[in-house]
């Protein structure tokens, strides 16, 4: 299968009480899981595009035949949007949900401080109706938020995901019900700054 599930880094547990290990144990092993099986069937008999990797497969998913793309744009964009969501998240006792060195500047640099910032992406993820995600991309050299339906990314677009946020409520609901403001207020508290830093400087090259 050219497409496999991340490990998740971390047990299921690791980032009570702010995300419960129900909700990561089902998310991870469910849903994501779902994603890959999927993309892997949609991409039988394309060994081309199944020897790509996923972050190549998103930047060219407009050449994907049309008769599958849909499937690769739902499967793919949600395999590339968890892979990269799980690696941001989790606790430690120092640090957490202080960003600090570049990527603080260029937070600073783009929104005035880390509270307008906050409150900016809290209110791209409240704006997202029904299904979908909220990104922190770098544009053009500078940071800019943006918010994309169902399983789609910034890759799509040509864009430069530095951190993603996901608003399906398969990621909040046992713990929050349909109180996503308290889940996307708690989600800064298991926030890993050190990763978001490191993709941002990825982003600048």
């Amino acid at each position: 299968m050219p497409y496999e599930l991340p490990a998740l880094g971390y047990a299921f547990d690791a980032l009570e009480p702010h995300i419960d290990a129900k909700t990561m144990e089902i998310h991870h092993d469910k849903h994501h899981a779902a994603y890959v099986t999927n993309l892997n069937k949609a991409l039988e008999g394309q060994p081309e595009l199944a020897k790509l990797s996923i972050d190549d497969l998103m930047r060219k998913i407009d050449t994907v035949p049309e008769a599958i793309r849909t499937a690769v744009r739902n499967n793919g964009g949600g395999h590339w949007n968890h892979s990269m969501f799980w690696k941001l998240m989790k606790r430690d006792s120092h640090g957490i949900g202080s960003p600090k060195g570049a990527i603080l500047e260029a937070i600073n640099s783009a929104f005035g401080s880390f509270d307008e910032f906050k409150t900016k992406f809290a209110a791209a993820g409240m704006a997202r109706f029904g299904s979908g995600w909220a990104w922190l991309v770098n544009k053009d050299g500078k940071l800019a938020i943006e918010s994309t339906p169902n399983q789609d990314n910034p890759l799509m677009a040509g864009g430069k995901a530095v951190m993603g946020v996901d608003v399906w409520e398969h990621a909040y609901y046992l713990k929050y019900q349909n109180k996503r403001a308290d889940y996307l207020a708690a989600w800064w508290e298991v926030a890993d700054w050190d990763a978001i830093d490191q993709n941002f400087i990825a982003s600048r090259r």
